[in-house]
């Protein structure tokens, strides 16, 4: 996956389908008109999954709290796609017990029969096992750092886990592979006209400043929480389709869990929401909150208000309680939530809506991680009648992204990487500076950073240490060691001086701040 050759080919070619954004929703509707036949580019203002993308909690899932709203056909439909996606993407996606304890005697059946419809709207898959119910010792036996006290026993039951950012960057490699023109850092800055229909777009490389123009047959946007923004481009008064809430999550080492194979369910938070504390790449993710934003941000941050209430839920749940010093890494992200006028943000459905303009523009907003094949596939039929493509249909259920063919390699660590690991131990064994560690409390490799540059189109120290390996997100303190290493291959590979890498280098040093660092309000 080659930057400079998509780029190339965006000012050279005319395009059927032309994807503005970059994250979840973008680069699955680039994989789907891609496979299926059409000429496809896709543009990202930032990098890949740079926002909302990046910052799940992890999990792919038909959400407990959907089923508990009654939104029956919303869970059905994630849960089939849970099993497209762990069928599809193996090296990303994998099974995740969860323990849901109870601690009075009647939350077990309660509980238990709500597992139990879960399990009956999934259908059955050998990729996830029934819901079970287990006494006390059993639940501890999952979760060693559980509290025992009071502990009637436990429901556990499966979903999927999965790593969000790696597979924004599988997916746009996936994309390329079926012949999609790709680039980040291309911002989108207005339409290109015939008549009064969208033909393309007028656009900025970041790096260069090189102005372009992209010409489509139809234009998507998927500009996650910036979708808003786009369609004023096209219409400046337009009616916002979107609101925003916040979700936080708070980063802890193993041993939180008394370093536990399965995932804790807080099923009941104070306002009504459930709670997740999740093993990750060797630490563990807890959250999320629901707080409406009222603008849409590219690098939101978590209040000490919402720190302090994720670690009062979850320490009502755990034998050794945590505090602001166990935190490694504090992030959040914005959900793009359709607006239909509903009074709190957590009471409005994570569907999707595509919208097309007066211009041909086609818009689609909201849905989650999860789904996002499933919208990719609706906004490509929309897409298709639009620019009056030739039809075809979608073939995405069964296709399998970059990295899925083959067995996962031996080292866990690079399971990411799926069947392209054996390039990443090629550079490492190149020289004996490319096995050693960026920072010894995170297993990334020197290697890796190479890689990324070469293969995944990273061009920043923040795209290395946020997406391409996930150490900000796991320990900003590490990430922030690591960081020098990082500007100085990446200058290497990419060509650039001194003066770049003291640049980079205050970037990154602000974002890690903003991870340790949350504000008082």
């Amino acid at each position: 996956m080659n930057r400079a050759d998509g780029l190339a080919r965006l000012a050279a070619e005319r395009f059927d389908v032309l994807i503005v954004g970059g994250g979840a929703t973008g680069l699955g509707a680039a994989v789907d008109a891609a496979a299926r036949g059409y000429r496809t580019a896709l543009i990202e203002a930032d990098d890949f999954a740079k926002a909302t993308s990046s910052r799940s909690t992890k999990l792919v899932h038909g959400g407990v709290r959907y089923l508990q709203q009654g939104d029956i056909g919303l869970v059905r439909e994630a849960l089939h796609e849970r099993t497209a996606l762990v069928r599809n993407a193996p090296h990303l996606v994998h099974d995740r017990a969860f323990v849901v304890p109870a601690y009075r005697w009647l939350e077990l059946p309660y509980y238990g029969a709500g597992l139990a419809a879960y399990d009956v709207l999934a259908g059955w898959s050998n990729a996830f096992p029934l819901s079970r119910l287990v006494g006390p010792r059993g639940a501890r036996t999952l979760i060693p750092g559980l509290r025992a006290d009071g502990l009637h026993g436990a429901i556990v039951y499966h979903d999927g886990q999965f790593d969000d950012a790696r597979l924004a960057v599988t997916l746009a490699r996936t994309a390329v592979d079926r012949g999609a023109a790709v680039a980040n850092y291309v911002r989108a800055t207005g339409f290109v006209y015939a008549g009064t229909r969208i033909a393309g777009v007028r656009a900025r490389d970041a790096e260069r400043g090189d102005e372009l123009t992209i010409r489509a047959r139809v234009v998507v946007n998927a500009a996650g929480i910036f979708v808003d923004a786009l369609r004023r481009l096209d219409v400046p008064d337009a009616p916002a389709l979107l609101t925003h809430s916040r979700g936080s999550h708070i980063v802890v080492r193993a041993s939180a869990l008394g370093d536990a194979n399965a995932a804790l369910l807080v099923p009941k938070t104070p306002d009504g929401r459930v709670l997740f504390a999740v093993p990750w790449h060797e630490h563990v993710v807890v959250g999320t909150t629901d707080v409406p934003a009222p603008v849409a941000e590219l690098d939101p941050q978590p209040t000490r208000a919402e720190i302090a209430y994720i670690l009062e839920t979850v320490n009502r749940y755990l034998a050794q309680p945590l505090d602001e010093s166990d935190i490694l890494s504090a992030w959040a992200g914005l959900r793009p939530l359709v607006n239909r006028g509903a009074a709190r943000t957590a009471a409005l459905s994570r569907e999707h809506l595509i919208d097309v303009a007066d211009s041909g523009l086609v818009t689609i907003t909201g849905g989650k991680w999860t789904t996002y094949r499933k919208m990719a596939a609706d906004v490509i039929d929309v897409a298709m009648r639009v620019g009056a493509l030739a039809p075809a249909p979608p073939v995405t259920e069964h296709l399998p992204l970059h990295g899925a063919l083959g067995p996962l390699p031996a080292q866990e660590r690079l399971h990411v990487y799926g069947s392209d690991a054996p390039a990443v131990l090629a550079l490492e064994a190149a020289a004996p500076a490319a096995a050693a560690l960026l920072d010894p409390r995170l297993p990334y490799t020197q290697a890796e950073v190479t890689y990324a540059a070469r293969a995944e189109m990273a061009r920043t120290v923040d795209d290395v240490l946020a997406r391409r390996t996930r150490a900000l997100f796991l320990d900003a303190a590490a990430a922030r060691a690591g960081a020098p290493r990082v500007a100085s291959l990446l200058a290497a590979e990419l060509g650039r001086d001194a003066g770049w890498e003291r640049d980079q280098l205050a970037a990154f040093d602000a974002l890690a701040d903003r991870a340790e660092a949350p504000p008082a309000a």
